[in-house]
Parts: C-alpha cells; structure tokens; sequence
C-alpha cells in the first residue's frame, strides 16, 4: 500500500504541469478593449481607448533652442531630435477635446480621418484637460465612422484647479 501512494504523488505532480501551463496560457490570452467615448474622460486618468475623428489640426511651433545641444551639454548624450507637435480637436457623439500628437502621429491627425487611440491618457496643461498617447499607447488609422463630433462640449475648455485637502 505504500508504493501506490508515491506513485500517487508523482502522477499528481505530473498532471500538474498541465494545468499550470493551461492556465498560464489562459492568463496571457489577450482581452477585449473596452472603448470609452469623451464625455467620460477625467482629469489625471490614462488607459482609455477611444475612436475619434479628427476635426482640426494645428501645429505647434517647438523652442528651436530647446532642440540644439548646448555649449556646455554632456558629449555622451545623443543631441536631441527635432520634435514635431501639433494639437488636434478630437471628438465623438458626447464631445471633443484637444489631443496632443507628437512626431509621427503629427501625420496621421488630418482633418476627417477617423483614429483609434489605445492607451491614452489625459494631461493637464494650464488647468485644462488634454488627450495624449505616449510610447506605451498606439494611434491608429482606421474606417471612416458615421457619427458627428459633438463640437459645442469641448472638455478641454473646462479649466480645473487643485485644491489641497487637509484633514483635521
């Protein structure tokens, strides 16, 4: 009786592997993206996946200084890049709101392209809300929607404060 009892033991530890790898399998399976729509957006969040058309597009002059190295710059760093930026008008059935492309993003936001931004996040610039996708986040090109933006809710005209909260 003793002998079925390891042997018992190590078909347990042999099934084992199975169902880890099954459930680690399971555990890497992609999930659906939850899309959100403007209205929804709140100062200080990230992680939103909208679709959006563009509707106007404006380019942003960058500090020509801040691009050229210094005199005085440390000579292992690379010298900066030239950045492009332009601010857009985004916006769905609920609402518009500005988004802040950057480089190559800067080419995809033309007035009436339908995008979908995965993993935006919201940054505030002088108290107002602005949309943003960093290099964790994507902007995509896709079809054409039938909706109309809703410009006359522009959440980027909303000006917010911080207020400390003290307790007592």
């Amino acid at each position: 009786m003793a002998s079925k009892t390891p042997s018992a033991k190590s078909t347990g530890s042999a099934a084992a592997p199975p169902a880890a790898s099954a459930a680690a399998a399971a555990a890497v399976e992609k999930r659906k993206p939850v899309f959100t729509k403007v209205d929804r957006l709140q100062p200080g969040t990230n992680g939103h996946t909208l679709t959006v058309k563009v509707v106007s597009s404006k380019s942003v002059p960058v500090n020509a200084r801040a691009n050229r190295p210094s005199s005085n710059a440390v000579l292992s760093r690379p010298p900066p890049r030239n950045t492009r930026i332009a601010e857009c008008l985004v916006g769905d059935e609920t609402g518009c709101i500005v988004f802040t492309a950057r480089n190559e993003q800067v080419d995809m936001m033309k007035p009436g392209t339908t995008v979908i931004l995965r993993n935006a996040k919201i940054d505030m610039f002088k108290g107002t809300m602005r949309l943003a996708v960093d290099k964790w986040g994507r902007v995509e090109v896709t079809e054409p929607a039938s909706f109309e933006v809703k410009e006359d809710n522009n959440l980027s005209l909303v000006e917010y404060e911080l207020v400390n909260v003290t307790e007592e």
